[in-house]
């Protein structure tokens, strides 16, 4: 991240710090990585694969969430000084308080779709008549 973009970023956390976590939280990859880290510690290639399985995700996003979910406290980095290198990815006691709340919304999602899409269609037909 250059200078630029550092200040860019330091500004909008400072105008809302709050609504910058909740996106961290609840970004595409952010939800991803914290159900599945909810379950179990992953290695980076494992946790994509793992993600992959929903959506696929480049590495480079995969690492910038991860970065992201670990400077706001959600992600442990474990980097283990071995030869492969072996980094280990878990999720905190902080990160586990949003990623219950995250997988609750996302199993009310579930539960409730079908009342979205008959609530979307009316209102497209409501949409469609006033239009004519």
């Amino acid at each position: 991240m250059g200078v630029s973009e550092r200040e860019a970023w330091a500004k909008r956390e400072a105008m809302c710090p709050h609504r910058l976590v909740l996106e961290h939280v609840t970004s595409r990859w952010g939800v991803l990585v914290l159900d599945a880290l909810l379950d179990r510690s992953y290695r980076f290639s494992e946790l994509r694969r793992q993600i992959g399985r929903v959506s696929k995700v480049s590495e480079k996003m995969l690492a910038q969430t991860l970065q992201t979910l670990e400077r706001d406290g959600f992600v442990h980095r474990d980097a283990k000084p071995v030869i492969p290198p072996r980094v280990d990815y878990s999720i905190t006691a902080l990160g586990r308080e949003a990623a219950e709340q995250v997988r609750a919304l996302a199993r009310w999602t579930d539960v409730r779709m079908g009342d979205v899409e008959r609530a979307r269609a009316a209102y497209d037909a409501a949409r469609e008549s006033t239009a004519l």
